[in-house]
């Protein structure tokens, strides 16, 4: 098999982890692009020793901690209020702080094998994972829409955000239902499941919320690649189903983390 086939798996779990670090769709791929051009053009540096997936995240830290999106000329003109707001942030959080929460948290590696992509020991990662969650708790509070049909499910959901501190403004079971809601209590965030009570869709819900207002949304479901194909305008935050309470943690502070509209605290 070759080194392309063997990596193909990953990629759409890839680009989720370059979005949520940047948070940015656009600015996440290419970091993504920029770390599979320089696996071809020199696979012989890849790394042999190890699992693919966690060479080709080894490879993606690589060109993360060597550059920096200034350094690529297209940039978006829209982009400029949120950058500002996100750097003001990053001035009061490591990124490698981000970088060991998501790893563990978000794309499941272990703490050794963080450790491992980010060039640091396992107790120096635990470290920093705590760092992290308790810098960006402290930073952001805000009120959440859950779109979720399944109950059980949604409570859960509900007591992760609480625990955080955030406010919930209501769970909606369908998409007329979420929008209503949406409308009735302008929330600052948005965790959504895809398939929805009455067969309504997830998705469609936030686009008719998206055309009332801008708001960070994380969408939450069983299959991550069917939304990460790059063929269509995909979401900055996904959380894949079954998840751990740290996943949804980790989301909810990185989507909130970049939101123009959310205040640090404080």
């Amino acid at each position: 098999m070759s080194l392309g086939q063997q990596l193909a798996p990953h990629l759409p779990f890839l680009r989720r982890y370059g979005r949520a670090l940047t948070g940015s769709q656009q600015e996440g791929d290419r970091y993504v692009r920029a770390a599979l051009e320089a696996i071809v053009a020199a696979p012989e540096e890849f790394p042999k020793d190890v699992d693919p997936r966690l060479g080709l995240y080894r490879m993606f830290q690589g060109i993360w901690s060597s550059t920096h999106p200034d350094d690529w000329e297209e940039q978006e003109e829209t982009a400029a209020g949120s950058e500002a707001i996100a750097r003001a942030r990053l001035a009061r959080i490591a990124p490698v702080s981000r970088q060991a929460l998501l790893l563990t948290a978000m794309e499941g590696f272990t703490i050794e094998d963080t450790g491992y992509l980010i060039d640091t020991t396992p107790e120096e990662v635990e470290r920093l994972v705590g760092e992290a969650l308790e810098e960006i708790e402290k930073q952001t509070r805000s009120k959440v829409l859950i779109i979720e049909d399944e109950p059980i499910i949604a409570m859960d959901i509900e007591t992760i955000v609480r625990d955080l501190g955030h406010d919930v403004t209501g769970v909606a079971v369908t998409r007329d239902e979420a929008v209503a809601l949406a409308m009735e209590d302008r929330p600052g965030l948005v965790l959504a499941d895809i398939q929805l009570a009455d067969d309504s869709s997830g998705i469609d819900a936030v686009k008719d919320i998206l055309e009332q207002f801008n708001v960070p949304v994380i969408f939450i479901t069983a299959f991550p690649e069917r939304l990460l194909t790059g063929e269509r305008p995909e979401p900055t935050f996904l959380i894949t189903k079954p998840f751990q309470r740290s996943t949804v943690k980790a989301a909810i502070s990185q989507a909130l983390f970049f939101d123009q509209s959310t205040v640090p605290a404080g």
